[in-house]
């Protein structure tokens, strides 16, 4: 009998879908995108024109003809960090009370509030 294999702990990630982040590793290094969906239990996120990937598909039925289909794959989020589109700069997160009590990320470069 083999053993299970253990699943990754998933780690609380700094980015969530609709955030505006730039690349800080990789072969799309410096690229900036949207994050298109978050998967927190891989802690991997989906950026949008990031780790373009292309797939080749038979056809299925005679006549028809074969594809190229291009789509996002997903990287680590450790890979990316939160980006000011005011201030174009990527900068790390703190979090913070406000007024109403709840807890916001904050920009640590220019203290403008994500949430």
């Amino acid at each position: 009998m083999a053993k299970p294999k253990p699943q990754p702990v998933p780690q609380k990630m700094h980015v969530k879908k609709g955030d505006t982040v730039q690349v800080i590793a990789g072969k799309d290094k410096g690229k900036v995108g949207e994050i298109l969906q978050a998967f927190p239990k891989q802690s991997k996120v989906i950026v949008q024109n990031v780790n373009i990937k292309t797939k080749h598909v038979k056809p299925k039925q005679d006549g028809e003809s074969g594809q190229i289909n291009t789509f996002e794959a997903p990287i680590h989020s450790s890979n990316v960090m939160l980006y000011s589109t005011k201030e174009k700069v990527a900068s790390r997160i703190s979090y913070s009370v406000n007024e109403d009590g709840k807890k916001v990320r904050v920009l640590k470069k220019t203290g403008e509030i994500v949430d």
